[in-house]
């Protein structure tokens, strides 16, 4: 607020854990400067973060940072646009879950308001040109995905593996506010057992000394142990009486399948779609390759479109989408910001037809909203073969299960954690297990290749990662 205040530059880094009150702070920091005719922009790295903010975007489409973001990147930013006018005038920056991006995303920043701001020659040397800018986020989340990426990459491509970290003032929050809320003294020993020993998992703290990788045991009134089929026991802990809820929003607004691979969470969500009453309508992609980057290689001119719809990618819808009235879904695409429509959103269909979807938001700022999807030609950000695919599809997926790493950013009431495989990236069993409210909300069934139940699972913590932040 000082440094806003007397225009003095500054960068700061807000660290908390998941729960300890960094939306409360952004948007109370928000108001009490808008109040005051300070111009604040907020943004956030994923788009659930986003909505949580006032007037919040993601940071990708407000700066129009590239896709993929290099070292040598910078924002797509004209310094006679309205935009390089707008953040000219700015007087503070917020930006959350910070540890989600590359470092490269804030170091094009940074090149880009140091241009914006170059007429005076000592914002043009200054970080991030004199602008005063609020980092926050949690370093035991999941941290920046690098595909194919190794350990020391993961770790090396976050914010305080950059240059831009020497300048950042570290502040903390340490208190657990969303399991507190609501709580009353004769369960408050309870629930500070469940926050340290959550914590725990995410310092990587547990079964210790370990190289970032670790055995850990699940405590017993988490587990799920008794069932013939697993996936039935996850979901009628999860989604009890599912047939007599699937068209209340308020219920499955607050709960969440959470699974470590597409495959696990595909399996989960065709199980609810056939409890679902009604006729399944399904939705087929048309497929194609990017010509403008295959004329180069005629081999490409042979793959089959039979071959193309079997093509699955994170971000990318499958080529068979099966819907029934009541699906809940999750959009993957940012539609309309201003609307609550962004990466993340979950809705819950009302009508089908067959070139658009009825759906109805049950997430975010805009519950309640009745909204229609159309198809969209779509592409991964960075494609995982050898050529472009351009899938035609809606820019949705099934989602009364997702991945953990969709799951960030969210808040329920409700988690069922299902793992028949571990998780394999740092922070994943972290973030899965701290989206809850309450230690009742939180159900785990871990089985084996036999589907025998388990009691213990792997949790990988990257503890270098954790070596400059305080």
């Amino acid at each position: 607020m000082e440094a806003v205040s007397k225009r003095k530059c500054g960068v700061f880094f807000l660290y908390g854990y998941g729960g300890t009150g960094k939306t409360f702070m952004w948007n109370t920091l928000s108001a009490a400067l808008r109040s005051n005719r300070e111009i604040v922009l907020n943004v956030a790295s994923s788009g659930i973060a986003s909505l949580l903010l006032l007037g919040g975007r993601t940071a990708h489409s407000r700066f129009k940072i590239p896709v993929p973001c290099l070292e040598s990147s910078i924002c797509n930013i004209d310094k006679k646009s309205d935009l390089a006018g707008l953040l000219q005038i700015t007087n503070l920056i917020i930006w959350d879950e910070a540890p989600m991006a590359s470092k490269f995303c804030f170091e094009a920043i940074d090149k880009s308001l140091k241009d914006i701001m170059g007429h005076d020659k000592v914002a043009s040397k200054t970080i991030f040109g004199g602008k005063v800018v609020v980092f926050g986020g949690d370093f035991r989340q999941i941290l920046p995905v690098v595909p194919r990426g190794t350990r020391s990459d993961i770790v090396h491509s976050t914010i305080n593996a950059s240059y831009i970290w020497d300048h950042c003032k570290v502040l903390t929050l340490t208190k657990n506010m969303r399991l507190v809320s609501g709580t009353n003294s004769t369960n408050a020993d309870e629930i500070d057992r469940f926050s340290k020993w959550i914590l725990q998992v995410g310092d990587g703290k547990i079964s210790e000394p370990n190289d970032g990788y670790a055995e850990i045991c699940i405590p017993p009134e988490l587990l799920l142990t008794d069932y013939v089929n697993p996936i039935e026991k996850i979901v009628t802990s999860t989604y009890p009486n599912i047939l007599d809820n699937y068209t209340n929003s308020t219920f499955l607004q607050s709960r969440a399948i959470l699974a470590s691979t597409i495959e696990v969470v595909d399996e989960i969500n065709d199980y609810l779609i056939n409890l679902l009453p009604g006729d399944a309508k399904e939705f087929l992609s048309s497929d194609s390759i990017d010509r403008a980057e295959a004329n180069d290689n005629d081999g490409f001119e042979h793959l089959t479109p039979e071959f193309l719809s079997c093509l699955k990618c994170s971000g990318l819808p499958n080529h068979s989408l099966k819907l029934k009235v009541g699906t809940c879904v999750m959009l993957i695409r940012n539609l309309d910001q201003c609307e609550g429509l962004c990466n993340g959103t979950r809705l819950t269909v009302t009508r089908l037809a067959n070139h658009v979807i009825e759906a109805k938001i049950i997430s975010g700022t805009h519950i309640g909203n009745t909204i229609y999807i159309p198809r969209m030609s779509l592409s991964p950000s960075q494609s995982p073969w050898p050529f472009k695919l351009i899938r035609r599809q809606f820019p949705i997926i099934v989602s009364f299960a997702m991945t953990i790493n969709k799951s960030q950013g969210q808040s329920l009431d409700y988690v069922g954690l299902y793992l028949p495989k571990d998780v394999f990236s740092h922070g994943q069993l972290y973030v899965a297990m701290s989206r809850v409210k309450s230690k009742n909300g939180l159900k785990i069934l871990i089985h084996d290749k036999d589907k025998k139940p388990l009691s213990q699972t792997t949790n990988v913590v990257f503890k270098e990662v954790f070596h400059n932040v305080v």
